[in-house]
């Protein structure tokens, strides 16, 4: 079992920028694909990004695509979503997942993940 911790949250106004922070204390998931997903109030958990295990590719939600940026420092052993013009649609929890084996690719659905964190809450006022 890994168990993941996001960081980075809070509140910023319309147009701002957080970084969240994705780690697995203890535990090292340099190879492991990564998935960033979000889920408002009353609404499913979606995709927002991915990067893969070595972070030679990544792959983004279209709501997110030019304004999210994903990577990582596996000698942090730390994935990072870099979040620029915010819009208060953002607002959410944030949550990092990781697949269980670094033979797998990195995907996009929610099933696709094994280890998840407990999410970090971001919130974009207009």
């Amino acid at each position: 079992q890994v168990q993941m911790v996001e960081s980075g949250g809070g509140w910023v106004q319309s147009g701002g920028s957080l970084r969240l922070s994705c780690a697995a204390p203890g535990r090292t998931f340099r190879d492991s694909a990564v998935g960033w997903f979000r889920q408002a109030p009353g609404k499913e958990r979606e995709f927002v990004g991915s990067i893969s295990g070595r972070g030679a590719s990544t792959n983004y939600a279209e709501s997110v695509k030019g304004r999210f940026t994903i990577s990582r420092d596996n000698a942090k052993n730390t994935v990072y979503l870099q979040m620029n013009s915010l819009k208060p649609e953002d607002t959410a929890v944030y949550y990092c997942a990781v697949r269980r084996s670094y033979l797998l690719a990195a995907a996009s659905r929610v099933n696709d993940y094994d280890y998840w964190g407990q999410g970090t809450q971001v919130t974009v006022s207009s």
